[in-house]
């Protein structure tokens, strides 16, 4: 038997000592080995030095860690999703399964402890090895990958329709290294899977996507039409893969995951048309939950004729808009419209003579010759304080994002006093309701009732679909009048129902504005100095012609553009 040389350590030494190698090849083997940064046992198998077998079952007794024939073991049972595919694929490691809060892998170098290492981190579980031949084992690990990527590819469904491969998303962090970039290489399904939700979003004209974990599930829904529909529900243990690839799209910290996090990613489909998406994550008690709120620039771009302004209302909104001084409040609830509506406004107004400026949380569409401040409360730059500075910038007009206090209010309606068009939102539920907010702020209603021109109070209905409608049939004279419509004094009430077709959703195809537009006139005014509520607004300005919201959305169901239906979802009486 040949004495071990003293620089033979471990598993080398242990081969020598029982006669299976001589020393000379032994010392020749762990220097081939370590020229190509491979595993001792790796070079041992692959060079036919030693049988795998041979060297699983000394490197067994070597270590005193348990021997496993993958022949007889069921692989079925094997985790999918425990372990990342790249830490796998770098050292070759089979997850077993997982028994007592513990995950066994297959592992056929045991002095591997940097592969112990990095899954235990990864998968936050303890990590217990068996041992393992490399050559059964590197058989294994490629049918684990590909069953698994398999998996995915059924779960995910056929993507040829699209050209996923000429997507350009400027977000993702150009500062990659080199292990990132292969992470996205091995996770070539996910990252076509999660393009192609963003191409499929976009066609169906949505204006959010969910990405929702559940205890067993996973599931991802668009909102179209201000309605959300179930689209997929991949196989919940994707459900990391998935949230670390949208966060690495958006550049944010992959590794947090226990507070809320914002980025944006800019999708560039085409030469000349880019997305930009709001991404904003939510730890929930089954993983990460992901919002991304779709924002098309062209929408901002549509013109006030597409917006469904009726022509009174539309002119009373260009005629507010090009008067010198004074304020334009929109209000309704989150996803009614308003920043459309307040982007259309400034689009209107964006001429070379104008300096424009606008606060905003957050910026959420790029506009060309506006000066746009996205908020930052963290470093202490509120509402407020950007106004401050706006009214030194010498401006003409000024959008802010929310009035949300007094502080940003009084600034507003000071600088709606002093020569300036001032835009803004407010979240009430009528335009009325929008002057006595401002009261209940704290601002005097003299400063209300002579600087605010304009409040336009709107909700978004889904349109009819012009191919699939169908006229309703004769509607009793009393439903029409219990509903409002015979109040109309309209000439002529034609109505249709939904039905649905291949060209929309549920007989819906797309959105139209309804709106109620608020002059505030001298007797308008005059009520509010009085201390007038609400209702006391309404009734002067109905004098005037002033239409409320419901009053809006039932000429718009009588004129055969939105159903009754919808009339009753996005208005009350």
């Amino acid at each position: 038997m040949n004495a071990a040389a003293p620089s033979l350590r471990g598993l080398p030494k242990r081969l020598v000592s029982d006669g299976l190698l001589e020393e000379e090849i032994a010392k020749a083997a762990v220097e081939q080995a370590e020229i190509e940064k491979a595993p001792f046992v790796q070079h041992l198998v692959k060079s036919n030095i030693l049988p795998a077998e041979l060297v699983a079952n000394v490197a067994s007794h070597e270590y005193g860690t348990p021997f496993l024939d993958l022949d007889a073991f069921n692989k079925e049972i094997s985790p999918h999703g425990l372990v990342d595919n790249k830490l796998i694929r770098k050292h070759q490691v089979l997850p077993l399964f997982v028994r007592g809060k513990r995950l066994f892998v297959a592992i056929s170098d045991p002095t591997n402890q940097q592969a112990v290492t990095e899954i235990r981190f990864q998968s936050g579980v303890p990590v217990e090895t068996v041992i393992a031949e490399y050559d059964k084992l590197t058989v294994a690990v490629d049918e684990f990958l590909n069953a698994q990527e398999e998996d995915i590819g059924e779960a995910l469904g056929t993507m040829d329709d699209v050209h996923l491969d000429d997507l350009d998303v400027e977000a993702v962090d150009e500062s990659l290294d080199d292990d990132s970039a292969s992470a996205d290489a091995d996770d070539a399904p996910i990252v076509r899977f999660v393009n192609k939700l963003l191409v499929d979003a976009i066609k169906k004209g949505s204006s959010d996507i969910h990405f929702e974990p559940y205890e067993k599930t996973y599931r991802v829904r668009f909102r179209t039409d201000g309605v959300l529909e179930e689209v997929t529900k991949p196989p919940s243990n994707l459900a990391p893969r998935l949230a670390a690839r949208l966060k690495v799209m958006s550049q944010l910290d992959i590794s947090e995951r226990r507070i809320p996090q914002d980025g944006r990613i800019k999708l560039k489909i085409s030469k000349n048309r880019a997305i930009d998406f709001r991404v904003n994550t939510l730890p929930t008690q089954f993983g990460e939950k992901i919002v991304l709120r779709i924002l098309d620039p062209t929408s901002a771009q549509m013109g006030i004729e597409a917006l469904g302004y009726e022509d009174d209302q539309k002119e009373a909104y260009m005629k507010t808009l090009h008067q010198p001084q004074g304020m334009i409040l929109v209000t309704g609830p989150t996803g009614s419209g308003k920043t459309v509506s307040l982007y259309t406004g400034l689009n209107i107004l964006n001429t070379p003579e104008r300096n424009i400026s606008t606060a905003e949380d957050p910026i959420e569409i790029n506009l060309e010759g506006i000066n746009q401040v996205g908020i930052n409360t963290k470093v202490g730059l509120n509402f407020a304080e950007a106004l401050r500075a706006f009214l030194r910038q010498d401006p003409d007009v000024i959008m802010v994002g929310e009035i949300r206090d007094l502080e940003t209010a009084e600034i507003g309606i000071k600088a709606a006093q002093t020569g300036h068009m001032v835009l803004s939102t407010l979240h009430t539920n009528s335009a009325p309701e929008t002057l006595t907010r401002l009261l209940n702020m704290g601002v005097p209603a003299f400063n209300v009732a002579t600087t605010v021109n304009l409040i336009i109070a709107q909700r978004l209905a889904r349109r009819l679909c012009p191919s699939c409608r169908k006229l309703a049939d004769d509607i009793p004279d009393k439903i029409l009048e219990e509903e409002g419509l015979t109040q109309l004094g309209l000439d002529s009430i034609t109505l249709y129902h939904p039905v649905g077709c291949k060209q929309c959703v549920n007989g819906y195809k797309g959105r139209v504005g309804v709106y109620e537009v608020l002059k505030v006139t001298p007797a308008v005014s005059k009520v509010i100095m009085e201390g007038g509520n609400s209702l006391d607004i309404t009734e002067a300005a109905k004098k005037e012609g002033f239409r409320t919201l419901r009053q809006s959305a039932l000429r718009k169901a009588a004129a055969g553009v939105i159903s009754l239906e919808e009339v009753n979802r996005v208005t009350k009486d």
